[in-house]
């Protein structure tokens, strides 16, 4: 692995920059959809959640690039960031008022000890499909001074356009210097549906998936997935996933030779490590392999209230520490703090404070702070 180098805060204007779809999350709670009759709210996106993360736990000067809208749900998503202290580029659209197009809806409930929790969406005619190379203006975005831009494998699977977009963000990133980070986030049912579209088979679309994942992560520097994504996302061979114990990252760290093998642009690959033992019990870790070194984060047991975000969590810690010159130990144990916390909290991103990161990360306990 090459060494990571982290561009300087003096002369940015944005510590990191995302590109990727706004969603609402509608919440039942624990109620089963079918019983439910309220749904709180959440506005989301696998990227997005990163970028407001930074900003509001960790202060750091983040942005979103993104479709909008220019409907009521638009305006309320306009709000929530708004709120989050991410500065927006938006390319809009506008409704027909019957059929759209419009921002995506994901379907999660938070499911109780033995009922998993159940996810599913309405992603029909959803204006982030329909953003493609040229949708921004990358030249004049970068010039502001972006040290980090970071997208995922959600927004890739989209259309074929968005994974072009991505490619061409990730272009001008790199010119302009910025370190390149990407979340696999492999999702099967989404790219089973971006292929049925082209009249592709599933087989075809794992195929399809793994070829565009692969361009993508060509262009990456920091690279977040774990050994199912590295294996299914991107095609390479490693241990049967179900055969080793979740908690165990030797899988893991035994894929490491493949990936840099494969793409050598990469200097550094992290994951989380969850073992569920019920839907509100779960052992968590996380491991980071970074300049050719490994590294492992402690083990804890967590009562998890919602576990949605929880991935975007560990990613924004991690990121916030690389960003700040810490240690690979320290920002490896705040990504893993920062998402344990954020399980404790409901929606997709962070209502915890840095402190209680930090006091987490270096050994904390959930003792009353008086």
């Amino acid at each position: 692995m090459a060494n990571l180098q982290i561009p300087p805060a003096a002369g940015a204007t944005r510590d990191l920059l995302a590109l990727g779809a706004l969603v609402t999350r509608l919440d039942p709670g624990i109620v089963p959809f079918a019983e439910a009759n309220q749904y709180a709210l959440h506005v989301s996106g696998g990227e997005y959640n990163v970028a407001a993360n930074l900003s509001t736990c960790f202060g750091q000067r983040t942005a979103i690039a993104s479709a909008m809208v220019d409907y009521p749900i638009g305006r309320r998503i306009e709000y929530a960031v708004q709120k989050a202290g991410v500065k927006a580029y938006y390319r809009r659209f506008t409704s027909d008022g019957v059929r759209g197009p419009n921002m995506a809806i994901v379907w999660s409930d938070r499911g109780q000890g033995v009922r998993a929790p159940v996810v599913f969406y309405n992603r029909a005619n959803e204006a982030a499909q329909l953003l493609k190379p040229g949708s921004f203006d990358w030249g004049t975005i970068f010039s502001k001074g972006v040290r980090w831009f970071h997208s995922g494998g959600i927004f890739s699977a989209l259309s074929p356009t968005t994974s072009e977009l991505v490619i061409e963000a990730m272009q001008a990133a790199r010119k302009a210097g910025a370190v390149v980070s990407f979340d696999l986030n492999y999702r099967a049912k989404l790219w089973a549906v971006a292929a049925a579209e082209q009249g592709l088979s599933a087989a075809q679309a794992g195929e399809g998936a793994a070829k565009t994942l692969r361009k993508i992560v060509s262009y990456v520097d920091v690279l977040v997935g774990n050994e199912e994504d590295l294996q299914k996302g991107l095609g390479l061979k490693g241990q049967d996933v179900e055969s080793k114990g979740k908690l165990d990252p030797s899988s893991f760290f035994g894929m490491i030779e493949s990936v840099t093998k494969d793409f050598p642009n990469i200097k550094a690959v992290a994951t989380t490590l969850r073992e569920v033992h019920s839907t509100n019990r779960h052992s968590w870790s996380a491991v980071l392999a970074l300049d050719g070194k490994s590294y492992r984060a402690p083990t804890c047991e967590l009562d998890v209230y919602d576990r949605v975000g929880g991935g975007d969590g560990f990613a924004a810690g991690l990121f916030y520490g690389l960003l700040t010159g810490k240690s690979p130990e320290d920002s490896l144990r705040l990504g893993w703090a920062h998402g344990a916390l954020l399980t404790t909290t409901p929606g997709d991103t962070s209502m915890v404070s840095l402190d209680q990161v930090e006091a987490f990360a270096s050994g904390g306990s959930a003792r009353i702070q008086r």
